[in-house]
């Protein structure tokens, strides 16, 4: 049974990604759009769109047409969203590409995407010479400079005339970042101009947007979805200020927060960790904060309740720490918690902290067993599978994994668990080809990580399925950081765990590790775990 969104449908604009995000320029266009949170060095939203009407220029002149692929290789910075926007602009589509892949990673992407231009940096100019000598590209451009190879700079001067591209939104690409590959090899994830209009549309009703006062921390990385959407095309969208970082170092987060006095930070899991756990936040007046989103991964409640009250302290502030739900497939947002008086019609105002909060507008929901197919009865468990204008075209020359994943009536299947309780309040609480099987019961990594992380002396967690070849079952172990001066046992650990879950639950094995492996967005990669044990 499909379950609608209890906000009214919201109307798309049939519009190109540019023509929507950049809108901004024509009415604030002396406001700034992007700061570098390092050097503090601002671009506007007038120089925003003449920017992006260089780069299109340029990349025309060049001899790319509608359709061709452009990779782009590069940190957060904020002549991103100029590149960016500006291979939209000329129709062209633009494959993100890792900041952390090898040689070979990015040359698979290259081949795979078929890029026929690579905009790059010169800090990374080894490991794309080295990519492209497997996987030849027409054109390097690196942004900073570098000899032998055109700049930014030398797109920016270009005197070649403006372009104006036909383009169909509902059928064009506008950008084809790769999946994880926790399931196999990356894939290409086509998404279209209308889907990311359609994400950055959705959102709104759930924001309360203070027009001209939002300012939003971008330390997630542009070349994810959830950063290219959420935090850059959706905060220039609403006319804000979008605060860049390269990387995520906790000191300069903390100051970039106190000194540009951002209003809204999208982080993931282990940022929300950092901001309840470690004693350095204590140094920094982070009250200019209004709301703290977490998405990638399951924000546990007991974490977003710690964090909300450790901001909360000491401070005149009424900051809140909720979570969404997305993926790269969704554009990447399909729920999310809402700004307080943003709920949907009728709703009440509080929102469980271990929820993803309600479906987006124009968006459908089933909860369905993943053995039978069926739609499970209403409050219980089942694979969430998602419908709407922000679900992707499908996987890039790949039939058989888009056939796998999105069914011939639109629903595409996340491979998430979840459940919805009687509010509309989505939670999710785990991958389906995550879970643990034990004794013919299913025990979900994400909720003993939960717990884990609720001791004192844990600073981080994991948990993985390790197979006992004598009964053939799967037993939970767990790779636990140590927080500084603990002395933690595996014993004391295994104690504090069966104090806390029911026996299926337990922790049968433990192992000390310095970090948790983890993806950019946050997500633990758990099978670098089991490929290591």
């Amino acid at each position: 049974m499909a379950l609608p969104s209890l906000y009214p449908d919201v109307e798309i604009p049939d519009v190109s990604v540019p023509a929507h995000v950049l809108s901004a320029g024509g009415t604030r266009p002396d406001a700034p759009a992007l700061v570098d949170g390092l050097k503090g060095d601002t671009i506007t939203h007038g120089q925003l769109a003449a920017y992006v009407d260089r780069v299109a220029a340029a990349l025309h002149a060049r001899g790319l047409r509608k359709g061709d692929v452009v990779a782009v290789f590069c940190p957060n910075t904020p002549w991103y969203p100029v590149v960016f926007h500006g291979i939209a602009a000329a129709g062209c589509v633009m494959s993100p590409i890792n900041s952390l892949y090898t040689p070979d990673e990015i040359a698979f992407q290259l081949r795979d995407s078929g890029a026929k231009v690579l905009i790059t940096v010169s800090p990374f100019l080894d490991r794309v010479r080295a990519a492209v000598d497997q996987a030849p590209v027409d054109e390097i451009v690196v942004m900073d400079g570098a000899e032998g190879h055109p700049s930014l700079l030398d797109l920016l001067s270009t005197d070649a005339p403006s372009v104006q591209v036909d383009i169909d939104p509902a059928q064009d690409l506008v950008t084809l970042p790769y999946s994880s590959g926790t399931t196999g090899l990356p894939k290409g994830v086509m998404l279209t101009h209308r889907n990311l209009v359609a994400n950055v549309v959705q959102m709104r009703p759930i924001m309360d947007v203070h027009e001209g006062d939002e300012r939003i921390i971008a330390v997630l990385p542009f070349f994810h979805i959830y950063g290219l959407t959420v935090l850059m095309n959706q905060g220039l969208a609403v006319g804000g200020t979008v605060v860049t970082l390269p990387r995520f170092d906790l000191e300069d987060f903390l100051r970039v927060i106190q000194d540009q006095r951002i209003t809204r930070a999208f982080v993931a899991p282990p940022i929300v960790l950092a901001l309840a756990k470690h004693p350095l936040v204590d140094q920094f007046d982070l009250s200019s904060l209004r709301t703290i989103t977490s998405g990638a991964a399951p924000l546990d409640e007991s974490l977003a309740l710690a964090c909300q009250q450790r901001l909360r302290q000491g401070a005149d502030t009424g900051v809140t720490v909720a979570q969404g739900y997305g993926m790269t497939e969704l554009s990447p947002v399909s729920h999310s918690t809402p700004d307080t008086g943003q709920e949907p019609p009728g709703a009440a105002a509080d929102v469980p902290k271990g929820s993803v909060g309600y479906a987006l507008p124009n968006t459908e929901c089933r909860l369905v067993d993943p053995a039978t197919g069926e739609d499970v009865a209403a409050g219980l468990r089942g694979e969430l599978w998602v419908r709407g204008p922000q679900v992707m075209k499908g996987y890039l020359n790949n039939p058989q994994a888009t056939a796998d994943t999105l069914d011939g009536e639109g629903w595409l299947h996340t491979g998430d668990v979840a459940v919805v309780d009687e509010h509309g309040h989505y939670t999710v609480v785990d991958r389906v080809k995550e879970l643990i099987k034990y004794k013919g019961y299913q025990v979900a990594p994400a909720e003993l990580e939960a717990v884990l992380l609720g001791h004192p002396e844990i600073a981080d967690a994991a948990v993985i399925g390790v197979l006992e070849e004598e009964s053939g079952e799967e037993l939970p172990k767990a790779f636990v950081v140590r927080a500084a001066g603990s002395s933690l046992t595996p014993e004391t650990v295994m104690e504090y765990m069966a104090g806390k879950v029911a026996p299926h639950k337990k922790i049968r094995f433990v192992e000390f590790i310095e970090q948790v492996p983890k993806s950019s967005a946050g997500k633990i990669l758990r099978k670098e775990l089991k490929a290591a044990r």
